[in-house]
């Protein structure tokens, strides 16, 4: 009695998950670098601070988007 028990995954099904795993392989090893790299450099970077916290402001405020205010035209019931 020989079955064929077949999982149904296709070798694009297979291609697919190895893609997955590489992406993850490299987003690990780019956040151990940047870990590392900000460990060294801390001292550099401590003394920017205040500046990208200025730099944040105008930049949230381009690139935010104003979509989640709602409609403000033609509300008649607020007067």
């Amino acid at each position: 009695m020989n079955h064929d028990h077949t999982t149904g995954h296709s070798e694009a099904a297979n291609s697919a998950g190895g893609r997955r795993k590489l992406i993850g392989a490299v987003i690990m090893l780019a956040l151990i670098g940047a870990f590392f790299l900000l460990r060294e450099h801390w001292s550099h970077i401590a003394g920017y601070w205040p500046y990208l916290l200025l730099l944040a402001c105008p930049l949230m405020h381009i690139f935010h988007g104003h979509g989640g205010h709602g409609s403000h035209e033609g509300d008649s019931s607020k007067k």
